[in-house]
This record gives C-alpha cells, sequence and structure tokens, in this order.
C-alpha cells in the first residue's frame, strides 16, 4: 500500500481519462500537455501500482483487469472528492470550481457571452465546454452540465427547464436574391433545402395554410440538397447562401438582427416552442457551483 499512497486524485482523474478515451494524444489534448508527459505520468501510476495498467497494440489502448479495477475504485474516489468539494463550497462565501458544461457547438457559441457576467459575479469558478452534437455520458466523461435542447433521453439524471427555444425557415440574402423567396410552402420544391442527417425528425417541416384549410398543419419531409449531423455547419451553410434551412431562432437571432439571414415563409411556418433544459446528475446539481451556473445560464436566457 506504501507506493500507491503517493498517488494523487490528478493521477486517479488523469487515469480516468486514459480509460475513458483510449488514447494519449487525446488526453494530452486535454490537459494542454505533450503526449510524452502523459506517457511518463501513466508509466510512474502503474510503476506505483507495481502492475501493468493498459496493453498497448497497433489498434490502441486495453485496460488489463488491473486497469479495470483502478478505473472503477478510482471513479469512487473521484466521486467522494467531488462530493466532499461541495460540501465544502457550501461553507463558503462564494462557489469555486471547475464546471465542466456540454452542449452543441452552436449553441455554446450562443452562450459565449453568458460567460463574462458569470465569472465577474463568481471570480472563483472555471468553466471548461465540451462542444460537441453527440449526446454525452455525463458520469462517465466528467460533464456538471449539459445544456439540451431535445427531451433528455437517459434516465437517472436531473433536467432543469432553463429557457425555451423554437425553429423556422431561414435563408441568406445571397441565396434569396438568386434563387427568388418562397411565397408558399410548395414553392420549397423548386429550391435548395439543407438537412439535418443527424435527427430525423428536425427534418419534418411544419407548415400551415399549405393545404386546402387555412388552419390546418401539414409536415413536409425533406430530404435535403445539402446534409450535416453538426448543427454548426448548417447554420454555416446557409450563411454562405448554398440554401433555405430550418434553424433554432435563439441561435440565429444575432445573425437576423444583422442583415446576415432572412426568415423565410413567415406566415406559414408553425413555430412550435420547446424547452432548453439543464441536465445534471443528480449528485452533482446541489454543488454551490452547479447551481450558480445553472441559476446564471436561466436568468441569462430569460433576458433574449
Amino acid at each position: 500500500m506504501a507506493p500507491m499512497a503517493a498517488l494523487s486524485l490528478d493521477d486517479f482523474a488523469l487515469f480516468a481519462r486514459v480509460a475513458e478515451l483510449r488514447n494519449l494524444s487525446a488526453v494530452a489534448r486535454e490537459r494542454d500537455v505533450p503526449p510524452s508527459q502523459v506517457s511518463r505520468a501513466l508509466a510512474r501510476i502503474e510503476r506505483l501500482c507495481g502492475t501493468r495498467l493498459v496493453h498497448r497494440s497497433t489498434h490502441g489502448l486495453s485496460l488489463s483487469d488491473e486497469g479495470e479495477s483502478l478505473a472503477a475504485h478510482g471513479a469512487q474516489l473521484l466521486s467522494v472528492a467531488q462530493a466532499l468539494e461541495g460540501a465544502l463550497d457550501e461553507r463558503r462565501a462564494d462557489p469555486s470550481g471547475l464546471v465542466r458544461l456540454a452542449t452543441s457547438p452552436v449553441l455554446a457559441l450562443h452562450l459565449l457571452p453568458a460567460l463574462t457576467p458569470l465569472l465577474e459575479r463568481h471570480p472563483r469558478l472555471r468553466v471548461e465546454i465540451a462542444a460537441d452534437d453527440r449526446l454525452v455520458d455525463m458520469a462517465r466523461e466528467g460533464i456538471d452540465v449539459a445544456i439540451r435542447t431535445g427531451e433528455p433521453q437517459q434516465d437517472g439524471l436531473v433536467a432543469r427547464p432553463i429557457g425555451e427555444h423554437s425553429r423556422a425557415l431561414f435563408a441568406a440574402p445571397a441565396y434569396l436574391a438568386q434563387h427568388g423567396t418562397p411565397q408558399h410552402p410548395d414553392d420549397l420544391a423548386q429550391h435548395r433545402l439543407i438537412a439535418n442527417s443527424a435527427n430525423p425528425l428536425l427534418n419534418r417541416w411544419p407548415f400551415r395554410g399549405a393545404g386546402r384549410a387555412a388552419d390546418e398543419v401539414q409536415e413536409m419531409k425533406v430530404a435535403g440538397t445539402l446534409r450535416s449531423d453538426n448543427t454548426a455547419i448548417l447554420l454555416a451553410m446557409v450563411l454562405a447562401g448554398l440554401g433555405i434551412a430550418r434553424l433554432n431562432r435563439v441561435i440565429v437571432a444575432p445573425h437576423v438582427a444583422a442583415g446576415r439571414l432572412l426568415p423565410v415563409l413567415q406566415d406559414h411556418v408553425v413555430v412550435q416552442t420547446s424547452p432548453i433544459y439543464a441536465v445534471m446528475l443528480p449528485d452533482r446539481q446541489r454543488l454551490p457551483k452547479v447551481r450558480a451556473c445553472v441559476d446564471h445560464l436561466a436568468a441569462w436566457l430569460a433576458d433574449k
């Protein structure tokens, strides 16, 4: 036990990321250090444990049985340390520590202006943004808060509504100048439409007044001349004048205000409002640093 007692919490945190990513270069990029430094740290951890923790091959890294055991017990230690941090934080005058925030790349860009007043109010906070369109495993990836615009799909998580969003159709002025502005949903058949390849539900565009009855709502299923699984790329496509897309109005608002994008078929598009959630693990939601971050984002979104 004496050598293992020299292991620090940071050693367990580093090995947890090695176990998750199975790539030393990826861990090094996360920590902004050379891969050689991560490799030396891993070798030191193995030396202190007195056993091989990972197997290296041309296919990457895999954990030995001892490595699996260290990762599992290390996760418990890190959880206890986080709980202790939260208990101590409650006795401090101001929340402090690192908050890992997961959201899509395009929503992350929208939320960036909220960080300045957050850090001015709580200068001891640090924020790390994990920007990815995929649905992250919050426990495995150490995420404190995930900002999501769809209904939470994972059991055992706490979801707090912090705002609302809706989608509508938008195009760049240059595209409309070249191809014309559609006046009726049927006109879209003559246009380049941009679809979402990650979520087929977002390619069902609802319209009112497209059929015989003025109030009847009909859906158009869009295959898309262009497609992407990344919302930031979808937005970039529209800004580049490549076509018409159905986009989140919260995210598009600055571009509309600046004249870079124009709404399309406003009289026909059915605007369906949905909540924006802050999703948290049950044991993380009570941490003062997490509460401070979520409370601030909720207040900031309410002003938008």
